[in-house]
């Protein structure tokens, strides 16, 4: 249905359905959005489960 599939901005993993992810975007100024697949795509950036957790624990520490 897409060309490219999404990949995590961070490790570069390729993203698969039912993973759980992380996106970072802004939150649109429109309604009736239909297309959240595409949405995301063109104005997400994401970032896998595991990448993001680790991030987490590095706050943590000082």
């Amino acid at each position: 249905m897409f060309g490219n599939k999404p990949t995590c901005s961070t490790c570069g993993k390729e993203i698969s359905g039912n993973d759980m992810v992380y996106v970072k975007m802004r939150y649109p100024e429109r309604k009736g959005m239909t297309e959240i697949k595409a949405y995301l795509n063109n104005e997400g950036t994401f970032i896998c489960e595991e990448c993001f957790e680790g991030k987490d624990s590095e706050k943590g520490k000082t």
